[in-house]
């Protein structure tokens, strides 16, 4: 079982940064890729961003390449995302989430989520 908390969310004016963190405990943080994914008042969850076990590999949503980056740190069981030159379509609660399935956009994939944390960008 892994235990994933995200934190780092708030507002931001359109043009600024974020830095998302997602902790995780339990089993081996270092053998599953891991996700980011967000979800927007009435709108479905959408992928946003993976990365391979080892952080070797990464792969990005179109709306997001160029912006945002995805790292982690085995060492210290997180994960972040770094997200700059927000803009309003950006506001959503945004989730980590892990899989043993290897890298992925697929949602369904992902076994382990967190409770999410809201990222609001004002215009």
């Amino acid at each position: 079982q892994v235990q994933l908390v995200e934190s780092g969310g708030g507002l931001v004016q359109a043009g600024g940064s974020l830095r998302l963190s997602c902790a995780a405990s339990g089993r081996t943080f270092n053998s599953y890729a891991m996700g980011w994914f967000r979800q927007a008042p009435g709108k479905e969850r959408e992928f946003v961003a993976a990365i391979s076990w080892s952080g070797g590999s990464t792969d990005y949503a179109d709306s997001v390449k160029g912006r945002f980056t995805i790292s982690k740190d085995n060492a210290k069981n997180t994960m972040y995302l770094q997200m700059n030159d927000l803009k309003f379509e950006d506001t959503a609660v945004y989730y980590c989430a892990g899989t043993d399935l290897g890298l992925g956009p697929k949602l369904y994939e992902y076994k382990y989520w967190g409770q999410g944390t809201q990222v609001t960008v004002s215009s």
